[in-house]
């Protein structure tokens, strides 16, 4: 029998890695404990400055208010409708592009992949984009929260690098079997990708759920269409208010504050859902799209 190799012993780089780690989970965590502790506190201990990472006084009236303002129900439900569509849009365009450069044949492939490479590193700039959404009839239209944003190209490479790392065999066979170009990405390569599919919808509608500026700039007049973060965002600004925290209507100091927290809550939960349905994929799906170039 082999024997089994010694394990081998923690150096100062190993301490060192884990040091710098661990104070980036907490930079990561802390923050959330706070937010999630003061949304559960008694207003006045919040105005005390008593709450750090545990609440103080448990309530949950900040929760019952939200929930029942039906404007912001709306523009969270909104914002999952938006980023599902745009999930789905974003990973088919990307396939569509990615899929096409694998072929050797593909006329003007080097041309066309520089061309895609250069959006990258430059745009026009806001006002021009500004001005573009507003000749193509996009401004407080929905769709210019899907339509600009339909592909990144640095997804598209990592989705084409993956597509490159596919055996050319499998194709070779399917296509001597009578398959075209078509039929050999539904067949074999679509669910040999099902690792970078998934994490890169996971980034897409991280993206998206988190997004808001394009709805600041764009969506001025349309406010049914502003997605949550939009919304959370003219909150914290005193633009919009969450009845309970109109000045006119706090019956207790500091509610304004537990309010807004226990909003941010709320609206992170349903992304923070998702990602224990990708978690599996998440490694192997950055790291196989990235190993060719």
């Amino acid at each position: 029998m082999r024997k089994k190799g010694k394990l081998k012993r923690a150096t100062i780089g190993d301490w060192i890695i884990v040091f710098v780690m661990i104070l980036l989970i907490l930079t990561c965590i802390l923050p959330i404990m706070t937010v999630v502790a003061t949304s559960l506190s008694d207003p006045t201990a919040v105005m005390r400055r008593d709450v750090t990472f545990l609440p103080v006084g448990f309530n949950i009236t900040a929760y019952v208010d939200v929930i029942n303002d039906s404007r912001f129900m709306w523009s969270l439900a909104w914002t999952a409708i938006i980023t599902l569509i745009a999930v789905v849009v974003n990973l088919a365009m990307t396939v569509l592009c990615a899929y096409p450069l694998t072929y050797d044949s593909l006329k003007g492939r080097k041309i066309i992949t520089v061309l895609i490479i250069f959006t990258m590193y430059f745009g026009a700039g806001l006002i021009p984009t500004f001005i573009l959404f507003r000749t193509l009839g996009l401004l407080d239209n929905p769709a210019v929260l899907i339509l600009p944003g339909m592909i990144s190209v640095f997804f598209m490479i990592i989705m084409r690098n993956f597509f490159i790392g596919i055996p050319e065999s499998l194709k070779e066979s399917a296509e001597m079997d009578g398959a075209g170009p078509l039929t050999c990405l539904v067949k074999i390569y679509l669910p040999l990708s099902t690792p970078v599919l998934a994490t890169i919808g996971l980034f897409y509608a991280v993206g998206r759920w988190n997004g808001f500026m394009d709805a600041l700039f764009f969506l001025p007049s349309a406010s049914e269409y502003h997605p949550i973060q939009l919304l959370l965002y003219n909150i914290l600004q005193n633009i919009t208010a969450i009845d309970p925290m109109d000045p006119g209507d706090v019956a207790q100091p500091g509610m304004g504050t537990v309010t807004e927290s226990a909003a941010i809550v709320i609206a992170m939960v349903p992304i923070l859902c998702v990602y224990p349905f990708v978690q599996k994929y998440f490694v192997s799906g950055v790291t196989l799209g990235a190993v060719k170039g």
